[in-house]
């Protein structure tokens, strides 16, 4: 609750200019954003009370953006003081903020998106996982799914996007078979990655990430750069679909979770049913490093009025 008596506990975000609570934040129905799937989109995380990669998110954001040939209305240093003051606003320690583009509204009876003004927006909300704290301490259970990915010469997947009409379709079909995540398959019967995540493959110690079809995950980026710290060999490349039921260990990375591990593959248990040696490895220095401060940016609560600090458990 701000000073204003505004209350933003459940988040708070920033559209057409103006701060709102995040129930509050709307984009028209004509936006072709909703309409056509046609917009962009980051996510960066605050935890502990900073942002963890922030100019590494805003690098790939602005890639998005200028891919779609969309701009942004405001600077990089005004979206930096946005995202800081959405996060500021709700008084959140460990907060999940995305940025977004969208295409916009174009005049009445007009098709062609070059006449739309495009739309930025912004949200701050206490932080969520992909793999809830029981899925993270025994490992999630996926299944390799039939749905095909769609494919890269059709929607890049570097621009991060809400198409996500295959990932759906996958999941439902993972929830059927009483599994909890999914990854899909590209055209060339290889790995891609699953619904808001990229997936690592260790097999004989060695840890390979596939390199097309693929989002260039921030999280990603940091477990490779993890693996050179700690003498593992890793790899980006193709990973045919048959070596996810042949890996020793299997993981998935993501902002919303950090490194979280895959303990059973369609019907295989991997290793004895537990986080694998090196996994937990990776996952516990990526964590360690974090709580040292590791590539963070610090949000000050105080500045421009925020509200006071509520920790989330």
């Amino acid at each position: 609750m701000t000073e204003t008596g505004t209350d933003y506990s459940a988040g708070a975000a920033f559209i057409d200019g103006a701060y709102v609570p995040v129930g509050e934040a709307k984009i028209p129905i004509l936006d072709w954003g909703f309409l056509k799937t046609d917009a962009t989109y980051d996510v960066v995380h605050v935890w502990k009370g900073s942002f963890f990669r922030l100019d590494d998110h805003l690098d790939r954001f602005e890639r998005s953006v200028a891919g779609l040939r969309m701009s942004l209305p405001h600077s990089r240093d005004e979206v930096v003081d946005i995202l800081m003051e959405c996060v500021r606003r709700a008084g959140l320690r460990d907060a999940y903020v995305q940025m977004l583009c969208t295409r916009g509204v174009p005049p009445p009876g007009v098709r062609d998106p070059r006449t739309c003004q495009n739309r930025f927006a912004v949200f701050a909300i206490p932080f969520g996982w992909i793999a809830n704290a029981e899925q993270r301490r025994r490992g999630l259970h996926m299944i390799l799914s039939s749905v095909p990915r769609i494919a890269p010469e059709s929607v890049n997947p570097t621009i991060k996007n809400y198409h996500w009409g295959d990932f759906v379709r996958a999941l439902f079909a993972a929830y059927d078979k009483g599994a909890e995540t999914t990854v899909l398959v590209d055209g060339r019967g290889n790995l891609t990655e699953g619904p808001g995540f990229n997936i690592f493959v260790i097999r004989d110690a060695k840890v390979s990430t596939p390199a097309r079809g693929v989002l260039e995950g921030i999280t990603r980026r940091t477990v490779l750069e993890l693996c050179r710290e700690i003498g593992v060999e890793a790899e980006l490349g193709t990973v045919p679909a048959e070596a996810l039921h042949e890996a020793d260990e299997v993981f998935i990375t993501s902002t919303a979770g950090g490194v979280m591990p895959v303990t059973r593959v369609d019907d295989r248990i991997l290793g004895n049913g537990a986080p694998g040696p090196i996994t937990t490895r990776i996952h516990d220095l990526y964590w360690s490093k974090k709580e040292a401060g590791w590539y963070a940016t610090p949000v000050d609560y105080a500045a421009r009025g925020g509200t006071p600090d509520r920790r989330q458990g």
